[in-house]
């Protein structure tokens, strides 16, 4: 049977893929984009398949209104994906509390208004499938994403409790861990440009270089490739909870992972001593 979707940020780049491979298959989807010109030539090409949806993830009343629509308009929702997002890229120190706060609007807020709007509407039906776009980012950090990791972290935890509260209703949910994809003229963007630093201090100028000659140096994935796993995603009966798309990061996240289990067993002594136990077995 067809699905129905809602896709953010349908406009480019994986969004843009995962919404053509729903539509090629059969599937109906509901593609929003802050523009939805950008949408025109898969009006022309799917017809009454695709639902264009002007809206910014960042208005909570647009979002309510735009998920309201679809489902009326296509009388269910299955699969939501919540992609759209951007990087701020910027030392700590360097960031402005409103370069902050809107990479924080964007990508997490965003993504919650998304589903509390949706939510209603799968718990009736229930089923559906919760597809939550994170990063390899959510998983290790490396400097100068601060801001862009605070989102990605705070949305895998989000998402984790999201997935256990809403089991029992017959809701799946799958966080996305993407690594680096060439979603701009077959490239991958540059982590360095792919934002916007307000007056960076040169002082980290040769940090950014270092970090720019590594990320250089991961494979960009194939955005097409993605979008056919996502159907076997949403396809599946026991999807996980997470999974990596790509496996540039995955020796990294393995070895970040190894070094916080062995930070926590080295220091179990100390971590002991802040409980009392000691203190409380002596007496």
């Amino acid at each position: 049977m067809s699905k129905v979707w809602f896709v953010t940020g349908s406009s480019r780049g994986l969004g843009r893929n995962f919404v053509e491979a729903a539509l090629s298959r059969g599937d109906r989807v509901a593609a929003t984009a802050r523009s939805t010109a950008s949408l025109d030539d898969l009006v022309a090409a799917y017809g009454d398949a695709v639902l264009p949806l002007a809206m910014d993830v960042t208005d909570k009343a647009a979002v309510f209104e735009s998920v309201k629509r679809a489902r009326e308009h296509f009388g269910r929702l299955d699969v939501i994906v919540n992609n759209a997002g951007y990087a701020q890229v910027g030392a700590v120190e360097e960031l402005t509390e409103w370069e902050l706060r809107d990479q924080l609007e964007t990508n997490l807020f965003g993504a919650v208004w998304v589903v509390q709007a949706a939510l209603p509407y799968l718990r009736e039906q229930r089923s559906g499938h919760i597809i939550q776009l994170s990063s390899a980012a959510g998983l290790i950090a490396m400097p100068l994403g601060g801001a862009y990791h605070a989102s990605k972290w705070a949305l895998e935890g989000l998402n984790e409790a999201l997935a256990q509260e809403v089991a029992d209703f017959g809701v799946k949910v799958t966080i996305v861990e993407p690594g680096g994809y060439a979603t701009r003229n077959g490239k991958n963007p540059d982590p360095l440009t792919n934002g916007h630093m307000a007056e960076p201090a040169p002082i980290y100028d040769g940090l950014r270089r270092r970090l720019g000659a590594i990320t250089g140096k991961q494979p960009a994935g194939d955005p097409a490739a993605a979008a056919q796993a996502l159907l076997k995603l949403v396809d599946s009966d026991n999807p996980p909870l997470r999974v990596l798309f790509g496996q540039g990061f995955y020796p990294m996240i393995q070895q970040a992972y190894a070094a916080r289990l062995k930070t926590w067993a080295d220091w179990q002594d100390l971590s002991a001593e802040a409980q009392g136990v000691r203190d409380q077995e002596d007496r």
